[in-house]
């Protein structure tokens, strides 16, 4: 199948499940080959491979072009440095950028409610693909797009003028946002955040949208659109989808450092283990009470949640009788997720989509579900 009708089975699909909404978003995809923006090759997962392999995959490797017009999320760096064309054979290291699924990039878009004229702020660059969109869809000169990582930045930014376009691109930490070019009417996040920055809000004018992902060190995240206020507060809900995004790299949880001594602190029974936030919802609602606590897998069913800043930790481990926790340091990790888990369970565990967000002047954030308000 050739470019052309890959793109054409690409737009039906994202048309089909409901990513694109409106023709002019639709008149964007279809005139934006995704594959010009994976010239430098994607990485492709080894099947079965443990700990998890990638190989590269370059133009002219069969599936690359197939794969461009996939609704999928692309690995495009790994290790903050290694991209496609640095390797032969496998690597084994984390990835740190990608080209993200079609899909949740037009999903976004749409429901960033972007209107004609609207300037727009974009954080993550990436491969330059949802710039792209964003370009063709308001004019090069109403976007302006920040990108952390030189190399990615720079590779965007020669794609974006192969094909015509030129809109403003700044090589910085996003999470500053660009005030040089505040306010903007939209400020949009293609990377995760575990809250949304002050300057993001200083930087969009009184009524308009942030539209970004809140993320956690438990792994589990949801878009969020909220309205700036003349007040420099914000409200807004999140929009459900179990959407995920890397996080934005100072966001990453910090090194573990020395692990605490297992041995002190208190123990207890508890009618709740870590298997109760196998569900994505109620992990993120944990999130919500322990914000702070990495979660590590120790093996035998033990699962340590850890707090480095204040030494604060618990220690689940499952015997015969059912779950015990042993907890250390100045607070109690696990009676804080008990008790949010508790309070949701008895509202009915409202999905995700009923969340609230009100981020204060100060920059507090408070994220509740009906019945919980």
């Amino acid at each position: 199948m050739n470019e052309q009708d890959l793109r054409r089975q690409l737009l039906d699909h994202l048309t089909t499940n409901g990513s694109v909404r409106s023709p002019q978003w639709r008149q964007a995809v279809a005139v934006t080959g995704r594959h010009e923006f994976l010239r430098g090759g994607f990485f492709r997962q080894v099947p079965g491979s443990a700990p998890t392999a990638w190989e590269p995959v370059m133009p002219g490797d069969e599936g690359w072009l197939s794969g461009c017009y996939t609704d999928t999320s692309l690995v495009t760096q790994i290790a903050g440095t290694i991209v496609p064309g640095d390797i032969r054979g496998q690597v084994f290291r984390q990835p740190t950028s990608s080209s993200t699924a079609p899909g949740l990039v037009v999903r976004m878009l749409e429901d960033l409610e972007v209107e004609d004229g609207m300037r727009v702020l974009e954080i993550g660059t990436g491969t330059g693909y949802c710039t792209a969109l964003l370009c063709h869809r308001l004019g090069d000169d109403l976007v302006t797009s920040i990108e952390v990582d030189p190399v990615v930045a720079a590779g965007a930014a020669t794609t974006l003028a192969t094909l015509g376009h030129a809109p403003e691109m700044i090589t910085g930490d996003g999470l500053a946002g660009h005030k040089d070019g505040a306010p903007y009417d939209r400020v949009i996040a293609t990377c995760g955040v575990l809250t949304i920055p002050g300057q993001w809000i200083a930087q969009t004018r009184p009524g308009g949208t942030i539209l970004a992902t809140l993320s956690g060190w438990m792994h589990s995240s949801e878009l969020a659109r909220l309205t700036v206020h003349d007040d420099g507060s914000a409200t807004g809900r999140l929009l459900g989808g179990q959407v995920s995004f890397m996080l934005a790299r100072p966001h990453q949880p910090p090194p573990l450092g020395m692990l605490p001594d297992l041995d002190a602190g208190t123990e207890r029974d508890t009618t709740t283990g870590p298997d109760a936030l196998d569900d994505w919802a109620a992990r993120f609602v944990a999130q919500t009470a322990a914000p702070a606590a990495q979660r590590l897998d120790l093996g035998d069913l033990d699962e340590l949640f850890f707090d480095t800043a204040t030494g604060t930790w618990a220690l689940l481990r499952h015997d015969q009788h059912g779950w015990r926790v042993r907890q250390g340091g100045p607070d109690r990790i696990w009676d804080a997720v008990e008790d949010r888990l508790a309070r949701w369970r008895h509202d009915g565990s409202p999905t995700l989509d009923q969340f609230r967000i009100t981020i204060t002047p100060d920059g507090h954030h408070d994220i509740s579900w009906p019945g919980n308000r």
